[in-house]
């Protein structure tokens, strides 16, 4: 048996939240997070059986399912994670008034269905966002070349390059901001966990610290391919009306996430000079999202990943 065999590829992954980690298994989703008084407390809860459906599961289908859900999974362990830091100096929790918007959903749909509003306002918004910034900008601002030359290839790798420098610096400038860096920190301690888990070590700070930070199946990496991939569609698509080109972008959103799932889902079952290749960009842009923990932050990501390791063996294979 080769060494790479010996290692055990899991579908379990996560997210970096507020001084915590979000992990999700094939049954449990799970938020760690270390509170100002230093306690980690673990926040868990049952995947629902929509989201186990299997024509959810269908290849490309899978890939915008997963997408969209891991936003509001990821939302959600976020607002949980920021509760616990709402505190003034001397630790006291900070009770804020309401806004005039949140009075207004509480009154119509109660707290719960409220809350639930604001995530799902919250992805929309964000979807809306990266749409716009990274999707629509470039294929606007690669038009100005189009005074130049009437190349279809060259405006394709003009949009592709606008896309992917928009994109570097975005995470560059993001990067910088203090509280980030520590979420970076908390992203590194979770691949290493996910690393050991997947060596099928002893899940120790010491254990989880010697491993890389960087992990092929990095949603780092997801997004990097879906600009490369919708380089690749989109210059078999074309309009001369620049609102038809841009409606063309979003209508391909969903096969290009799709797409870009199915190559991360192949990259990471697979370790060759392929597999290599296509994790090689999205690994050295994990070198900007990812740093390296302290034990503390280990951890807690060691409590979460726990909470999800599902108790029949290997119903976690990716």
């Amino acid at each position: 048996m080769s060494k790479n065999d010996k290692i055990y590829k899991t579908s379990i992954g996560g997210q970096a939240v507020i001084e915590g980690v979000m992990m999700r298994g094939p049954e449990t989703i799970a938020t760690a997070v270390r509170k100002p008084d230093n306690e980690i407390i673990v926040d868990t809860q049952k995947i629902g059986k929509v989201r186990k459906s299997k024509f959810l599961k269908l290849p490309i289908i899978r890939g915008c399912v997963n997408f969209i859900d891991s936003m509001v999974i990821g939302v959600k362990s976020l607002m949980f994670s920021a509760k616990f830091f709402d505190v003034d100096d001397d630790g006291n929790q900070i009770e804020e008034e309401p806004g005039r918007f949140e009075k207004w959903l509480n009154e119509k749909l109660g707290s719960e269905k409220a809350l639930n509003a604001v995530i799902y306002l919250s992805v929309v918004f964000s979807v809306c966002l990266s749409v716009g910034l990274f999707i629509l900008l470039p294929a606007w601002l690669a038009g100005f070349i189009e005074n130049f030359t009437d190349s279809h290839a060259l405006y394709i790798a003009t949009e592709g390059a606008v896309r992917i420098i928009l994109f570097v610096l975005y995470l560059f400038l993001v990067s910088q901001m203090k509280d980030i860096k520590r979420v970076f920190m908390y992203h590194g301690a979770e691949h290493k966990t996910i690393h050991c888990y997947e060596h099928r070590e002893e899940l120790t700070v010491e254990n989880v610290r010697k491993h890389t930070r960087l992990h092929p199946r990095c949603g780092t990496s997801f997004l990097l391919i879906v600009m490369v991939i919708s380089i690749v569609i989109f210059f078999f698509i074309r309009f001369d009306n620049i609102f038809l080109r841009l409606l063309s972008r979003l209508v391909l959103i969903p096969v290009v996430a799709g797409i870009s799932y199915e190559i991360i889902k192949f990259a990471g079952r697979h370790d060759n000079w392929f597999t290599k290749i296509i994790s090689y960009p999205g690994m050295l842009f994990q070198y900007i999202t990812t740093r390296e923990p302290d034990d503390s932050q280990i951890e807690v990501s060691i409590a979460s990943i726990k909470a999800v390791i599902p108790d029949e063996a290997g119903s976690d294979k990716w």
